[in-house]
């Protein structure tokens, strides 16, 4: 990964972060920068993003400072995600809510157009990405 890139998706990740900035410019200059997933584990605090030339980055957060829910609730995740789809919830709060709801993990497929969220057992909730 060049320099250009990585400070394009280092600068991403922070804004997300931060809540300065939704998921629909998250996913515009990641696509700008030619990511095609990433993978954010709450448990370690950790995000990955992958180019298609197997290049990887990746940055550290802080991890939750509550227990992330034992039991996986999709209808939970699913109003976390139609909170951020509309604008409504911004990353630190997304965080928060999808913890709740049991979710530990989630893999952003840029070029599959869908994100695969994750429980502890193995549950999974897929949601495509509005047209």
């Amino acid at each position: 990964m060049n320099e250009t890139t990585r400070a394009i998706v280092q600068s991403t990740f922070e804004a997300s972060n931060q809540g300065t900035i939704h998921f629909g410019q998250v996913i515009g200059q990641l696509v700008g920068a030619g990511v095609e997933s990433y993978h954010v584990d709450y448990r370690s605090g950790r995000t990955t993003y992958y180019l298609p030339d197997g290049s990887t980055a990746d940055f550290s957060f802080e991890r939750p400072q509550h227990n992330i829910a034992d039991a996986f609730d999709g209808d939970a995740v699913r109003a976390a995600i139609s909170g951020a789809q509309q604008g409504r919830v911004m990353y630190p709060e997304f965080k928060k809510l999808s913890q709740r709801a049991g979710c530990v993990a989630y893999t952003v497929w840029i070029a599959g157009r869908h994100v695969v969220y994750l429980g502890r057992r193995g549950e999974t909730h897929i949601e495509r990405f509005p047209d």
